[in-house]
């Protein structure tokens, strides 16, 4: 299915590129000029043009554009760290994991303060359930497939077209008789489903993101839509079958979503009555601060810069260095979504984070601090998945060759890994806050002229082969399948 926003992490594009030091330079962002057959170089390791082409020639469904080459080296350096931190100190005493955890902190006791104050009834008998379900439109459930395709980050308006050209093309050849689930499973982008020709199984009203569900429900079964836009990507969506469901089968979920909007209301009502007296407000200057932050992730504020207020209140603010923390930590997709946001949204969005910072001090306030043994806990557990992760890569106990230096090992265990994230053997693993951390350790080194070379590479390698899938195969290659007008 297609979740909100813990939606896995797409392929290597929507790895976003971290700038700052890290943006391209004709010779780099170190003192010392880079080989011309450098990428980028972290402390002593090197990524080669031979070892992105390596990487990168056979993977056609991956565009060659210089946001794929980023966002690959910005892996590369990710696993380098942390393969060579996994062998200086398997417990990672090296790193703030405190700081990782402060979120996590945060959130439970938020959670503590609205179970304190929060009293809401939310029993309901089985005849005002039945009354409640009555009042509403009969519960429908929906079985979709749908083509998936993203953006490069940061895309031109002709890059823009050019994904949405594509898939136009795969909608008329769909039409004229191709089968959505082969052309799913070679080109959709949505890992998924694209394995299951795009199948995305039932799901009901509220599961799928608005633009998304909206398609879904302004279809019959077997028509394909036009090409539709959500904050996941673009996407060609077939609607397979839409069946409504009897009151006794949905009773037990539909009580369940009745008691949350009840908690919902009572949560809001509660968090009004904060921020009215507070005076919440958004400082002037804090959109395009925002916005520099999520495109400069890497960048390095200390001082006036990093106290100064986003958002403010009667008795705090929210700051230019909580929001780069946050920024840091979260997923790529948040800082390309804020990057490009309207200043309604990103009010709407500072607004919420001042609103969090309120709760957690009214939790302070109340007692509602964690007990030192939990954030122990929270803090082993951050170790935990941190040596999964290495393991899950490869990147943890390394195998020497005899007489082999560990440098050597760490490269080829880290090459390996990118490896197995582009073929799909294992799962791209973003390294968020820690990945910064890491980062504060050792010089980092990016090199404009090895990208491009490493492009052209890839580029040339692939022009002389035969034409892609999408130009080569006949429109009429399948039989029209009777479902589809």
């Amino acid at each position: 299915m297609l979740p909100h926003e813990e939606m896995a992490v797409r392929k290597l594009r929507m790895i976003a590129p971290v700038l700052g030091c890290l943006t391209l330079a004709a010779a780099g962002c170190g003192d010392d000029a880079m080989d011309a057959n450098v990428v980028a170089r972290v402390g002593d390791y090197e990524l080669t043009v031979d070892d992105v082409v390596t990487l990168l020639a056979d993977e056609e469904r991956l565009p060659t554009e210089s946001a794929i080459v980023e966002s690959l080296l910005e892996l590369w350096i990710d696993y380098t760290l942390l393969a060579e931190a996994t062998q200086e100190d398997s417990t990672y005493g090296q790193l703030e994991i405190e700081d990782l955890v402060r979120q996590r902190i945060d959130q439970e006791m938020i959670l503590a303060l609205r179970d304190s104050v929060i009293q809401v009834d939310t029993f309901i008998t089985p005849e005002e359930l039945s009354s409640l379900y009555a009042t509403e439109s009969p519960e429908v459930e929906l079985r979709a497939r749908h083509i998936m395709m993203n953006f490069p980050i940061e895309a031109t308006p002709a890059q823009q077209d050019s994904v949405r050209n594509t898939l136009e093309q795969l909608r008329n050849r769909i039409i004229v008789g191709a089968r959505f689930e082969d052309l799913a499973r070679q080109f959709s982008q949505d890992p998924g489903s694209a394995a299951e020709g795009g199948d995305l199984g039932f799901f009901a009203r509220g599961d799928m993101v608005q633009p998304f569900e909206e398609a879904v429900l302004a279809l019959q079964p077997g028509e394909v839509s036009g090409v539709v836009e959500s904050p996941m990507g673009l996407h060609l969506i077939r609607l397979e079958e839409r069946r409504v469901q009897d009151f006794d089968e949905v009773a037990p979920a539909f009580r369940l979503r009745v008691q949350q909007q009840r908690n919902a209301a009572a949560e809001s009502t509660f968090v009004a009555g904060l921020e009215g007296p507070a005076g919440l407000q958004i400082a002037e200057g804090a959109f395009d601060v925002a916005r520099e932050l999520a495109r400069n992730p890497s960048t390095t504020l200390a001082g006036r810069a990093a106290r100064r207020p986003l958002v403010s209140w009667d008795a705090g603010d929210y700051s230019a260095g909580e929001l780069l923390e946050m920024l840091q930590f979260e997923q790529p997709s948040l800082r390309d979504r804020v990057s490009v946001s309207t200043d309604e949204e990103l009010e709407d969005f500072l607004l919420d984070l001042g609103r969090r910072d309120l709760l957690v001090t009214e939790a302070r306030v109340s007692g509602l601090d964690p007990a030192p043994a939990r954030v122990d806990s929270l803090t082993s557990e951050v170790r935990g998945q941190l040596l999964a992760a290495t393991q899950a890569l490869g990147l943890r106990d390394l195998d020497l060759a005899p007489g082999e230096e560990m440098e050597v090992a760490v490269q080829r265990a880290v090459l390996a890994a990118l490896a197995d994230n582009l073929s799909g053997a294992t799962r791209i693993v973003p390294l968020g806050l820690v990945g910064f951390q890491l980062r504060e350790r050792v010089p980092i080194a990016v090199n404009a002229a090895g990208v491009g070379q490493a492009l052209l590479s890839v580029g040339q390698i692939r022009a002389g082969r035969s034409p892609s899938p999408i130009e080569n195969t006949p429109e009429t290659a399948a039989p029209a399948p009777d479902s589809v007008r």
